[in-house]
């Protein structure tokens, strides 16, 4: 079974109940706190392809950060490289829970247990 990485932060519920779920499922992952180290860019870009080139789900619009921003009104005019640039920088940017499995490039922003059981079943 491949690797899992999971970003989370502390006192997120979400992350806390995805991290559950994948430890129920006997799932193998590395968990890192999404704030001290943010996905990096190259995983951000895969992540946007896995999103469907959506930039938005990328990014924790309610946060204070993002509001403080104002992300609301920039973040359609921003450039793709600018944007990851950006969340690359600030984990308090990216949505969480943030899960990346590298080797066949599954990613999951947020946690629904639906849609993570129907993407990280076992082939």
């Amino acid at each position: 079974m491949s690797k899992i990485i999971i970003y989370t932060y502390a006192n997120c519920d979400s992350c806390r109940r995805a991290v559950k779920w994948l430890r129920a499922q006997g799932l193998d992952f590395t968990e890192k706190p999404i704030r001290e180290t943010p996905p990096s860019a190259a995983e951000l870009k895969a992540m946007l392809a896995a999103q469907d080139g959506e930039l938005r789900k990328l990014f924790n619009t309610s946060g204070l950060d993002y509001r403080a921003q104002g992300l609301g009104a920039k973040l359609p005019m921003m450039t793709e490289a600018a944007a990851l640039t950006l969340l690359a920088g600030n984990g308090n940017l990216v949505k969480r829970p943030f899960l990346w499995r590298p080797t066949d490039q599954v990613g999951l922003v947020g946690f629904d247990e639906g849609r993570w059981s129907a993407a990280l079943s076992p082939i």
